[in-house]
């Protein structure tokens, strides 16, 4: 499921910037004979055919491009190996380890993570090879997304600017271990970066709700792991405080009737995630 304020990652305080978003302190970051660091994108996938040449064209321009595969019986290995020959194939770990494996995987110490139904804009590339150019300062940077919903740019709801974690120094970074909802963790300072990148996520109701079973799940597991307990109050009043949240304090409201829909399928996935916690006892 989309979590409703992003990755933002742990980090010790944030980085103060300049106008392209680097702080003041130069540091070393040893990219080369030109001392400028280069970039590994890192993409993790299963059966994305339908997403992922989009996600790859927008960062063909990179240094390098990392695809961990987890064993799909689609057309997505075909359509990745068009791109780069960095594919591995992976049993599916989870969405930790498996983003955590195409980081160590990849060569070069600076990594955006993408997900297949994400795209880097022409002027988030820009952005980020100014940044890498004069050296990046910070230890990770954070990305807005335009987050659509059945086609739509979400405005209201908490979908923007949905600030993420997405660029960071592997060498700082990493992705903590769980279920369902992960975040990489870096240690030192985040800055943020100017432009957003675009989301194209839900493309139809069916495909939230196949997500909703498998997240809820997942999330189910993760609470098992924390040792949280179930109260018969989280069944009956969680729905409905998630849909109040990003209907009115998050102002779902302004995208009409998609805001309406959005807001009761979230309040459907808190349900079912409740019940589901319920129902292992």
């Amino acid at each position: 499921m989309h979590e409703i304020g992003g990755d933002s990652a742990y980090h010790s305080k944030l980085c103060p910037t300049n106008s392209h978003g680097s702080s003041r302190t130069r540091r070393n970051f040893g990219g080369g004979a030109s001392g400028m660091p280069k970039l590994s994108v890192t993409i993790i996938a299963y059966n994305e055919e339908a997403n992922i040449q989009g996600a790859l064209e927008s960062v063909k321009w990179a240094d390098e491009i990392v695809v961990v595969d987890s064993l799909s019986t689609d057309q997505t290995v075909d359509i990745c190996r068009q791109y780069t020959s960095r594919v591995f194939l992976h049993t599916w770990e989870g969405y930790a380890r498996q983003k955590n494996l195409a980081a160590e995987l990849a060569s070069h110490d600076w990594i955006i993570n993408l997900d297949a139904d994400e795209r880097v804009t022409p002027e988030l590339r820009e952005e980020l090879q100014t940044l890498l150019r004069t050296d990046p300062r910070c230890d990770g940077y954070s990305v807005a997304r335009r987050n659509h919903f059945l086609g739509r740019w979400i405005r209201g709801a908490g979908w923007y600017p949905d600030y993420v974690l997405r660029l960071y120094d592997k060498r700082r970074g990493r992705y903590p271990d769980r279920e369902v909802h992960e975040k990489v963790e870096v240690r030192g300072q985040i800055g943020q970066l100017h432009h957003p990148m675009e989301h194209y996520t839900y493309r139809s109701i069916g495909a939230f709700l196949d997500r909703m079973d498998r997240y809820s799940t997942l999330a189910v597991r993760e609470m098992v792991k924390e040792g949280i307990e179930l109260r018969w109050l989280d069944c009956a009043v969680r729905p409905f405080l998630a849909f109040i949240k990003m209907y009115f304090l998050r102002q779902g409201f302004r995208d009409g009737t998609h805001g309406i829909v959005l807001a009761g399928l979230y309040a459907g996935y808190t349900f079912a995630k409740y019940v589901k916690r319920w129902e292992i006892g």
